[in-house]
């Protein structure tokens, strides 16, 4: 153990004593526990995954009286989107480049942190993936966090020190790692992303939560036939494929969604899309192509396949289920059912037996024109014609951003309903120009195998907060909401729900109505999920600030548009109580980056295109206009300095922050990112040039 790892204030030793006298080792029986309100031990709280909190000091009657009671400003993070634990009086987090923290949850005093060094870990490698981590796990007096560089490391909860630290993924390969683990029944659950970046295929490992060794693993998709199968669900699913799609690896990545039923004690995983996304390509003749975009049921001890779902069989347009699994026992024509909720990509809302997988219902909660509905006989979809871009363009909602992304839905016993951030976008889906029988991802390069252009709505808003009864499959009501990916929500037995969004409001409302009770500016977007705690008979609500997230990286001109430019305004972790009095400076005002104007910067064409090649996989994180994920390349000065820019793309001297290094880019190819970023930028400058006279002439 490296000593510049692990940060711990002397102050803290106090705090850090008395939580060592009174530790309690939280078992799976524990984390199940729904009844409890001091601690937040799971990353929907409790193994059901519903982030829903029994407690009730705040209401209905006061949560209009909602004050800042502390705070603690991270001026070296990005985005935030992380769901804290808390456990016995100390609130864990992961921050940008996974940093790893525990702070007093009753004063946001900091007890120690753990910098897993990202940066030297990707020194002078090609890396593809965020900077960002959306949870932890907590088992027994551990923590468990996973890294973007592909590790699971096991922290000591009371110290902060490294127990055990395993490699998940070889680190030549484009996956990454965003998703919180699972920890469960002894074990720790990690899957990883990746699945646009190359031929991939996808997996997930279970690691003994002890001693880091590997305990089971369970591919999704199955591999080279002349290779064998690792069991029988891998042979049974080679049945549903065709062709040679075992060049394209099939996809299925398990970045999010893992739910463990401590009941029924089974396993949950929620897999991802194909790769490519074209079915055409990976899997020619057809088939369902399992286990994509299903919910599969594995015995926990083994990683023995029990069961699935496929939500969208045969999958072409990005509708993974990587999203919630959430348990509830409901009542059905008057009988208890033991259900499991799920709002993936495609739209439809599923509530399925969670006993046999056997679906009980599903019913589309935002526009849907892929399929028209679910038949209940055969369980799948009835597919509108055209839909799969067979001869021309179709015009698909959802699009790729999908019904329902990562921000979590909850669901409250009390009202019967869940709460979903909703989106309602769509795309025109083709393949055209794209020679089908010679396609092939690479890795680092990447590829859909699609083409997918226009960002049409259904609605004239791009997103609502539903509250959806599960039991009816009907929307009780709505909120409109102006932007795209508003966070992930709370409930509360006070009869409220939470949410922050990406305008930098935090709101409560009335759980059973949609009214809304309170609303904060935290002045900054909002991209984490908040929690509950209770301590000291206080209760608190506690949300990470700071906007980020794919949606950041990718938004483009409506993403920047908000103001959360890359590191303009000071990230924070916020707590609020009933009678809080912490007196919280502003933060800094939004900035629109401007656009760098070189008029002697003569630009290439031959040049610019070959940039442009290159600059796809530049996209995740800066975008063509940034979001805030990362720098503005518009409106820096890096770009207009050869030295500099080849220190910063091909050496790596900004890995620290974040910016891997790309040793294998040429000379003419770097030139070229200058070229086309001036393109860009120039671009820009004359499209605002063009409105700003519109307006002069208009008034």
């Amino acid at each position: 153990m490296k000593s510049i790892h692990i940060k711990i204030s002397l102050t803290a030793i106090l705090a850090l004593f008395l939580m060592v006298s009174c530790e309690t080792r939280y078992d799976d029986k524990a984390i199940a526990d729904e009844a409890q309100t001091a601690n937040w031990l799971a990353y929907g709280r409790t193994h059901n995954e519903r982030r829903f909190s029994p407690a009730t000091q705040i209401n209905t009657d006061n949560a209009a009286n909602l004050k800042v009671d502390w705070f603690m400003d991270l001026p070296y993070d990005v985005g935030l989107v992380s769901t804290p634990l808390v456990v016995d009086g100390v609130l864990f987090f992961t921050g940008t480049m996974n940093i790893v923290r525990a702070v007093n949850a009753g004063t946001g005093e900091l007890l120690w942190e753990y910098d897993p060094e990202v940066g030297k870990a990707v020194e002078g490698k090609k890396k593809i993936g965020w900077k960002h981590n959306r949870g932890l796990s907590f088992y027994e007096g551990k923590i468990f966090a996973a890294t973007w560089d592909g590790r699971l490391v096991a922290l000591d909860a009371k110290t902060g020190a490294e127990i055990w630290n395993v490699r998940t993924f070889d680190m030549e390969r484009s996956l990454y790692i965003t998703g919180a683990p699972k920890a469960f029944k002894g074990k720790v659950l990690i899957g990883n992303g990746g699945t646009e970046n190359g031929p991939t295929r996808g997996w997930v490992t279970a690691y003994d939560a002890d001693t880091g060794e590997e305990a089971w693993k369970f591919y999704i998709v199955p591999g080279n036939p002349a290779d064998g199968f690792e069991n029988e669900a891998m042979k049974m699913a080679a049945e549903t494929w065709t062709g040679e799609w075992w060049k394209h690896g099939g996809g299925g990545n398990a970045w999010h969604g893992f739910t463990y039923d401590a009941d029924l004690d089974v396993l949950y995983i929620g897999t991802g899309n194909g790769s490519p996304w074209n079915r055409k390509i990976r899997s020619p003749d057809g088939g369902d192509n399992l286990f994509l975009c299903s919910i599969v049921a594995l015995k926990p001890d083994t990683g023995e396949y029990l069961w699935h779902y496929q939500t969208t069989p045969g999958e072409s347009w990005d509708y993974n289920s990587n999203m919630d699994i959430v348990l509830a026992d409901l009542n059905i024509d008057g009988k208890e059912v033991k259900a499991l909720l799920h709002a993936p990509k495609n739209g439809f809302f599923y509530v399925i037996d969670r006993v046999t997988g056997k679906l009980i219902s599903a019913e589309p909660f935002v526009e849907t024109s892929w399929a028209s509905h679910i038949d209940m006989k055969t369980g799948r979809p009835v597919e509108i014609e055209g839909a799969r871009y067979e001869t021309e363009p179709a015009y698909i909602a959802p699009n790729a951003w999908g019904a329902h992304s990562w921000h979590a839905m909850s669901y409250n016993p009390n009202t019967g309903l869940v709460y979903i951030p909703a989106l309602h976008q769509g795309a025109n889906y083709s393949d055209a120009g794209i020679d089908l029988e010679t396609w092939q991802a690479v890795e680092f390069k990447g590829g859909i195998g699609v083409n997918t252009t226009g960002d049409d709505r259904p609605r004239e808003y791009p997103a609502s907060l539903i509250a959806w009864d599960p039991v009816k499959q009907k929307e009780v009501w709505k909120i409109r909401q102006e932007h795209m990916h508003n966070a992930g929500t709370l409930t509360t037995a006070g009869n409220l729900l939470f949410q922050g969004r990406p305008d930098g409001k935090f709101l409560a409302y009335n759980a059973e109505t949609g009214e809304t009770l309170w609303t904060f500016d935290v002045g900054l977007g909002i991209a984490a999920p908040p929690i509950t705690y209770t301590l000291n008979g206080k209760q608190y609500i506690a949300l990470l600030v700071g906007w980020g997230g794919g949606y950041a990286g990718l938004g483009g001109e409506k993403a920047a548009n908000l103001g959360w430019a890359y590191r303009a305004q000071t990230r924070r972790l916020i707590s609020f109580s009933l009678d809080g009095t912490a007196d919280m400076p502003k933060l800094q005002p939004p900035v629109i980056p401007v656009p760098i104007d070189v008029p002697e910067f003569m630009i290439d064409e031959t040049l610019a295109n070959i940039g442009a090649s290159k600059y796809g996989e530049c996209t995740a994180c800066h975008g063509y206009v940034s979001g805030g994920m990362a720098p503005d390349l518009r409106a820096s000065l890096i770009p207009l300095d050869k030295a500099a820019f080849e220190s910063v793309v091909r050496d790596g001297s900004k890995v620290e922050m974040g910016m891997p290094a790309h040793p294998d880019i040429t000379n003419q190819e770097l030139e070229g990112l200058q070229h086309f970023i001036r393109q860009v930028a120039r671009y820009y400058i004359q499209k605002d040039s063009l409105e700003q006279n519109k307006v002069s002439v208009g008034h």
